[in-house]
């Protein structure tokens, strides 16, 4: 793999969002939930959740009281959706855990919205399908989760480190384009970029600035 997707120690200045920025906007936060590591992210931090329980329960009740930690005081929160073209024994518990912390948010009235993983690869590098640079293969695996996690260190200056270092990047996009729907963007981002957004079933804009 090209050296262009390895993250530096160092991160660059975040890009400067066009226009002024309010002095208060709706609290996002994104979550790449999973049944092992969540990633969760909000305006310049990210964050994880580690399930180690022995049984399938006790990672549900894990990762159900860690990510409400973080989202109780949210105003919108955007997940990360299924990956449909993926099947495995890991996807029943995996979409229960998505529905479960839905349910969650649903009860505790706070609008969230779901977000394809290709559109969110879309916001992140401008095409759900990017190519090493040398061999111009499609990347697939850690390849690509390295970059999308390149570019928020790029577009944004947020360096993820650690195991959960992908999980925490791709929630750091999720809260990026919350932000960005919302009329915040964290920085400028392209037209090939933005188009992601159109794609994603966002619920009423007054139910989120609302709150």
């Amino acid at each position: 793999m090209s050296t262009l997707f390895d993250v530096t120690t160092e991160a660059p200045a975040a890009t400067t969002a066009a226009g002024p920025r309010p002095t208060t906007i709706p609290r996002v936060i994104g979550l790449d939930v999973a049944m092992g590591t969540t990633g969760i992210a909000g305006e310049g931090w990210t964050d994880h959740v580690r399930a180690k329980g022995q049984s399938q329960h006790s990672r549900f009740e894990q990762q159900l009281a860690g990510i409400a930690d973080h989202i109780r005081h949210a105003d919108f929160v955007v997940i990360e959706g299924a990956a449909f073209s993926k099947n495995n024994q890991g996807a029943d518990a995996l979409s229960a855990m998505r529905w479960m912390v839905r349910h969650d948010l649903w009860k505790r009235r706070i609008p969230y919205a779901v977000v394809n993983p290709d559109h969110r690869i879309i916001y992140a590098v401008g095409t759900a399908a990017p190519k090493d640079a040398d061999t111009g293969l499609r990347l697939k695996g850690e390849p690509l989760k390295a970059v999308v996690r390149q570019a928020v260190a790029e577009t944004y200056g947020i360096v993820t480190e650690g195991l959960a270092k992908y999980d925490e990047a791709d929630a750091y996009i999720l809260m990026a384009m919350g932000l960005h729907w919302l009329g915040w963007p964290l920085a400028v981002v392209g037209d090939e970029r933005r188009r992601a957004l159109d794609s994603v079933r966002w619920p009423e804009r007054a139910a989120v600035t609302a709150r």
